[in-house]
C-alpha cells in the first residue's frame, strides 16, 4: 500500500457480517447525591439542564407504545398507541390514537407535594443502548430521585418506571401512581383490586375508555413492584378517582442515607387484539409483575442489544455519530417484527400527520432497515400485502386495473387523505413506491417463497395498475396525466418525472419477479415502460413535469431518477439536473430532499459537497434540548422519522458506497467527508452481501 495521508481500504468480514470503511494513516456525613456517570455521547443524549420553554420531548417505545417525554420530573407527556385509529372527522379521515398513559408519577414529601418549583439539578437522558429514558432531580436539600423509564422490548404491551429515592434527612415521603386520560378518548371507567399471590401482595389499578368514535376500548393497568421489601411492602391505597385521573399511592418513611427503590408496570391494551382489553390488561401487567423488575430489565437491554447488531458507527464527527444513532434509535423504537405495523413519518412520537402510513415509510424509512434488519422491513410489507384488496377496490373505485394504494393509509387500507388534501386523490407514484419496496426485499433475501407468495401478487397488481393508467397516445407518449408528485407544490401536473420513472421501474420488476418465478409476464408491461417519457429542457436538464418552468420546489424530485431509482445512470446528467434543482431547493422543504443532493454528490465523489448538502440535512432541524429532528428548520413537529431514513440512506449507500441490486447487498465504493476518519456499518451477516 503506497504511503500517504488517507488511504481508503474496504475489506468485508463475512464471519461477522460487518461492512468496515476506513480512511486515514495506518499505524500500531450527609449522604450526596450519587454522581451522574459519565456518558459515551456516541450512545446518550442529554438534557441538562431542562427547560420547558424550549423542549420537545423524546421518545422510548417498542414498536406498539411509544412514551413522549415531558420536562417536568416522574411526568410522560403522552402515549401513542401504534396501528390504531380514531375516526375523529365524520366521513373524513381518520388518527392515530393517544391512548391511555399509565407512566405518571407524583411525589409528596412530608405532606407537601412536590412541584417543579421545588426541584432542582432536574435533568434527564436518553439512553439509546438500552431504549431507557433517565432522569434525576433532587427535592430541596432532602431528598435526590432517579427514574428510569422503559417501553419493554420483549413485552410490546408494557412499561417499566424505576424509581430510586436517597434520603438526605429523615423524612416521610408519598408516591402516587396515575392512569390518565387525554381528553382525545371518550368517558372513562376505574376500577382497583387487591389480590395476593405465593405471598406477594398485587395492588392492581385499571382505567378503560373508548375512543371518541366508539371504535376501540382501550384498557392500561398499573401496579407497584418494592423488590427490596421483602415481603414488607409499604400498603398501597387507592385515592377517589377524578375525571380523566385514576389513582393509588404508597407512604415510605426513610432515615437519611437510606435508598429506596420501587417500580411501576403497566400495560396498555386495546380492543383491536383482545374482545376483554380489561382483562388483558391486567393478566399482562401481573405476568410482568410476577417476572421482577432484575428479569424484566435484563430481557429489555438483550433485545435492544440484538438491534444494535445492526449499526451505523462514525468516527472523527460526534455530533453526525450522535445523530446517526439517534435516527437509527428512533427507527428501531418506531416499529418491530412480526407486527403488521407500518411506520408513520412521525412514528409513535405523537399524532402528527394523523399517524398515516405515505411513501415515507417504503422511500426513506424503509431501505436502512431492509439492509440492518431484513426482518423488521418485512413487517412493513406485510403491512401493505394485508391491505392489497382494499388497494384493488380503490383501483377499481377510480377505473383502473390493479391495486392502486392510497396516498395516506391507515387501519384497513383505504384512502385516508383529509377531503381538502389533492394529494390522496393524485399522488399516484405511492402504487410504484410499494411494489419497488417489495422487490428490493427480494433482491436482499432471495427468498423465492416470499416472492411467490407475497411479492409478485403485490408486483403484478402495480403492474396492471400503470397499464392501466397510462395513456396511449403513439410511440413515446404514453402519458401520465393529473398527478402529484413528489414535489407537492404543484398539482395536477403531467408527466411527472419520478412518478414515470417509478412506473417504469415497477413495470421492470414485476417482469423480473414473473421470469424469476418461472411464469410469462404480460407483454403489455413491457410495451408501456418503453414508451412512458421522462421529459426534458431544451439544454438536457430533465424537467420535472410538462409544465415546470423552473420554480421553487418542496424538495428533490428528478433527482430521485438517479437514486434511489437508476433511471438516469449517466454521471454528467445527474450532475446537470444536480446544478439545475438544488438552487430551486426550498429552504422550507423537508429534511430528506437534502439527503438526496447529499448522497448524490458522494456517489459522484464530490466529498466537501455531499458534506455539506449532509449537514444541512439534519443540524438546523435538531431542536433542543435532545436533538429531535423535526421535519423542517422552522416546524416543530418531531421526531421527522422520515427525514432520519434520508440520512441513514446518504450514510450507508452515499458515504458508504452500498447498492442494493440482484445480487443483493453490494459494496461499492465508499467516500468519506473530511472530518470522518471512519465508517463501519454493522449487520448482524444473516443477508446476501457481494462485492462488486
Amino acid at each position: 500500500m503506497p504511503a500517504c495521508s488517507t488511504v481508503v481500504e474496504t475489506a468485508l468480514r463475512r464471519g461477522f457480517g460487518l461492512l468496515v470503511l476506513q480512511a486515514g494513516l495506518l499505524a500500531g456525613g450527609a449522604v450526596a447525591a450519587p454522581p451522574a456517570p459519565v456518558a459515551d455521547p456516541a450512545w446518550t443524549v442529554e438534557a441538562d439542564p431542562v427547560d420547558p420553554r424550549h423542549y420537545a420531548g423524546i421518545t422510548v417505545a417498542n414498536g406498539a407504545l411509544g412514551l413522549v417525554s415531558a420536562p417536568h420530573p416522574l411526568r410522560v407527556d403522552k402515549l401513542v398507541v401504534a396501528g390504531l385509529y380514531d375516526q375523529r372527522e365524520a366521513d373524513s379521515h381518520s388518527t392515530i390514537v393517544e391512548g391511555l398513559n399509565p407512566a405518571n408519577l407524583y411525589l409528596e414529601v412530608e405532606g407537601q407535594p412536590v412541584g417543579d418549583a421545588d426541584t432542582r439539578h432536574f435533568r434527564q437522558s436518553l439512553e439509546m443502548k438500552t431504549g431507557t429514558l433517565a432522569s434525576a432531580f433532587d427535592v430541596g436539600a432532602s431528598l435526590h430521585v432517579t427514574q428510569s423509564l422503559m417501553a419493554l422490548r420483549q413485552l410490546p404491551q408494557s412499561v417499566l418506571s424505576t424509581v430510586e429515592l436517597t434520603a438526605r434527612k429523615d423524612l416521610r415521603v408519598t408516591v402516587t401512581s396515575a392512569i390518565e386520560a387525554p381528553a382525545s378518548l371518550g368517558s372513562e371507567q376505574t376500577r382497583y383490586t387487591r389480590m395476593e399471590h405465593a405471598h406477594v401482595l398485587l395492588p392492581m389499578l385499571t382505567a378503560s375508555a373508548r375512543t371518541r368514535d366508539g371504535g376501540h376500548r382501550l384498557a392500561a393497568s398499573n401496579t407497584f413492584l418494592f423488590p427490596d421489601a421483602r415481603g414488607a411492602e409499604p400498603a398501597v391505597v387507592h385515592d377517589d378517582t377524578e375525571a380523566g385521573r385514576n389513582r393509588m399511592r404508597f407512604t415510605a418513611t426513610l432515615k437519611a442515607g437510606q435508598r429506596y427503590r420501587f417500580s411501576v408496570v403497566s400495560s396498555v391494551v386495546s380492543s383491536r387484539e383482545y374482545a376483554n382489553p380489561v382483562n388483558e390488561a391486567e393478566r399482562l401487567t401481573i405476568y410482568a409483575m410476577l417476572q421482577g423488575e432484575e428479569r424484566l430489565v435484563r430481557e429489555h437491554r438483550a433485545r435492544w442489544a440484538e438491534l444494535w447488531r445492526g449499526d451505523v458507527v462514525i468516527a472523527g464527527d460526534p455530533v453526525a455519530q450522535q445523530s446517526m444513532r439517534l435516527a437509527l434509535y428512533h427507527l428501531y423504537a418506531f416499529v418491530r417484527e412480526g407486527s403488521g405495523f407500518s411506520l408513520s413519518p412521525m412514528g409513535l412520537s405523537g399524532t402528527g400527520y394523523n399517524g398515516h402510513v405515505f411513501w415515507d415509510t417504503e422511500m426513506w424509512m424503509y431501505p436502512p432497515l431492509l439492509v440492518l434488519h431484513p426482518e423488521i422491513a418485512r413487517s412493513l410489507l406485510e403491512y401493505r400485502f394485508a391491505r392489497l384488496d382494499a388497494a384493488r377496490r380503490n383501483a377499481f373505485a377510480h377505473g383502473y386495473r390493479g391495486a392502486m394504494f392510497p396516498w395516506e393509509s391507515a387501519d384497513d387500507g383505504s384512502e385516508d387523505t383529509p377531503l381538502w388534501a389533492l394529494t390522496g386523490p393524485f399522488q399516484h407514484h405511492i402504487t410504484g413506491d410499494v411494489g419497488w419496496a417489495f422487490w428490493k426485499y427480494y433482491q436482499v433475501t432471495g427468498d423465492k417463497a416470499w416472492l411467490r407468495e407475497r411479492g409478485y401478487p403485490v408486483l403484478k397488481e402495480v403492474a396492471d395498475f400503470w397499464s392501466s393508467r397510462v395513456e396511449r397516445n403513439g410511440p413515446g407518449r404514453y402519458d401520465i396525466r393529473n398527478v402529484i408528485g413528489a414535489n407537492e407544490w404543484q398539482e395536477n401536473i403531467d408527466n411527472n418525472a419520478f412518478t414515470n420513472g417509478m412506473a417504469i421501474t415497477v413495470l421492470g420488476y414485476a417482469t423480473q419477479a414473473a421470469r424469476e418465478l418461472g411464469l410469462a409476464p404480460d407483454p403489455d408491461w413491457v410495451q408501456v415502460a418503453a414508451n412512458i417519457p421522462i421529459l426534458k429542457f431544451p439544454d438536457g436538464t430533465t424537467r420535472e413535469n410538462a409544465s415546470y418552468r423552473g420554480e421553487e420546489i418542496k424538495q428533490a424530485d428528478v433527482n430521485l431518477l438517479a437514486f434511489p431509482l437508476e433511471v438516469v445512470t449517466d454521471p454528467a446528467q445527474i450532475r446537470k439536473d444536480l446544478a439545475f434543482y438544488e438552487r430551486r431547493m426550498s429552504p422550507q422543504g423537508p429534511a430528506m430532499g437534502n439527503s438526496v443532493l447529499a448522497l448524490l454528490y458522494a456517489k459522484l465523489g464530490e466529498a466537501a459537497k455531499a458534506y455539506a448538502w449532509f449537514n444541512q440535512a439534519y443540524r438546523p432541524n435538531r431542536m433542543p434540548p435532545f436533538g429531535v429532528l423535526s421535519e423542517t428548520p422552522e416546524s416543530a413537529n418531531p421526531y421527522f422519522a422520515t427525514g432520519a431514513g434520508g440520512l441513514l440512506q446518504t450514510v450507508m449507500f452515499g458515504f458508504g458506497g452500498l447498492r442494493i441490486d440482484d445480487r443483493g447487498i453490494v459494496e461499492g465504493t465508499p467516500l468519506l467527508p473530511a472530518p470522518w476518519t471512519s465508517l463501519r456499518i454493522e449487520r448482524p451477516g444473516n443477508e446476501r452481501v457481494r462485492g462488486p
